[in-house]
């Protein structure tokens, strides 16, 4: 089955492009290879994020999260969807 060029035009297309030519690969070599592949991609992306600077106004809302939690200002997950689910 041949492919057809595909020019993607944002990531999440050329991702999809790229999981519906894998799909149609049966080659076990080929399949280890390109996981192999994945693998060393995604060490290399969360080696990247340790290095992320995060804007100020971010890391002001996480402190922000964080001062509510320790000062009791929080419910669980299942007490929001409950709470949710009543409105």
């Amino acid at each position: 089955m041949k492919h057809q060029l595909i020019m993607p035009s944002t990531i999440d297309n050329l991702r999809n492009a790229i999981i519906d030519k894998v799909m149609t690969i049966s080659d076990k070599e080929s399949l280890i290879a390109l996981n192999k592949l994945a693998e060393t991609v995604l060490e290399n992306e969360t080696h990247d994020l340790d290095n992320v600077i995060l804007p100020k106004h971010v890391v002001e809302g996480i402190k922000k999260g964080q001062a509510d939690i320790e000062a009791g200002r929080h419910i669980t997950f299942d007490a929001f969807k409950k709470k949710l689910s009543i409105k």
